[in-house]
């Protein structure tokens, strides 16, 4: 079994138009909501046994904020380049490099990826507001599998829900 936890990032600030997109910080609600959903999915006992982040400020803090909240040591999460602006396709191809061993992986992106590829799931997922979580449990053994697989269980969390 393989759970999945697509995050889209916290909500992000605008206040500084000379900084470049990659380098956008949270804004006050992000740096609210993100530990708060970290709270959420662990009351649940959805802890992740890896955390891959893409490198844009915004989504390594909110990879943070979340794992504190989780219980998980954020100097293990990765940060991975190649989840900035990257295609749904690219982000299955990183999910699919993961060790086999690791049981439930959270992946913190951004926005149209990170719905897109929630969508390719499962119909069921609404809009991916910032701060969402969609959470996929799979039958396959391996993260490689998960190209065609089709989630057992859908669960879709939101700052609101």
């Amino acid at each position: 079994m393989k759970t999945l936890m697509l995050v889209r990032h916290a909500k992000s600030s605008w206040d500084h138009p000379g900084i470049s997109d990659h380098d956008r910080p949270l804004n006050h609600r992000g740096r609210r909501d993100a530990p708060d959903m970290g709270r959420r999915l662990a009351e649940r006992g959805l802890v992740p046994d890896r955390i891959l982040s893409s490198s844009a400020l915004r989504a390594h803090t909110t990879a943070q904020l979340m794992a504190e909240a989780l219980g998980f040591d954020v100097d293990d999460i990765i940060v991975d380049e190649r989840l900035y602006a990257a295609s749904a396709d690219e982000v299955l191809r990183v999910i699919g490099e993961l060790d086999n061993e690791v049981g439930t992986a959270m992946v913190v992106g951004h926005n149209p990826e990170t719905a897109s590829l929630a969508h390719r799931f499962s119909r069921d997922v609404g809009e991916m507001p910032t701060c969402a979580v969609a959470v996929f449990t799979f039958e396959e053994d391996g993260w490689y599998e998960l190209d065609n697989a089709e989630p057992k269980s859908v669960l879709v969390e939101t700052p609101r829900s």
